[in-house]
């Protein structure tokens, strides 16, 4: 299962709603995309210790996906679909659906616009 920030974010917190999710999966996928988005999160808060102590601490649990040249194309293909549909998402998102689909995993997230994305399941929480 591939995290957005949001399911990230809420995993940092103890959030309940994402624990069922969490135990079930049988991977857990953070996009370097998703990283980026959360240490820019946390530079800019008051309990910055706290996230990166808890990143240290929870990180090595989750595989870390990279974009390739092929993901590349899936990223493509996925913005493209989405402006011929005239429903794009963020782009940041797109780069996040499109290593779902490349690796055929389902996102963690409460953004529903993954929802618009042909050949990606989002788990809500």
């Amino acid at each position: 299962m591939i995290l957005d920030t949001n399911a990230l974010s809420a995993w940092a917190e103890g959030v309940a709603a994402v624990e069922a999710p969490l135990r079930s999966a049988r991977r857990l996928v953070v996009p370097s995309i998703v990283l980026g988005e959360y240490y820019f999160g946390i530079r800019q808060s008051s309990h910055r210790d706290r996230y990166e102590g808890w990143l240290r601490r929870y990180l090595p649990l989750a595989e870390i996906a990279i974009v390739t040249h092929a993901t590349a194309g899936v990223y493509a293909d996925v913005r493209l679909e989405l402006k011929r549909s005239g429903s794009p998402i963020p782009p940041n998102d797109a780069w996040i659906a499109a290593l779902a689909r490349q690796h055929g995993f389902p996102v963690l997230s409460n953004d529903a616009h993954f929802d618009r994305v042909d050949g990606v399941q989002r788990i809500p929480f």
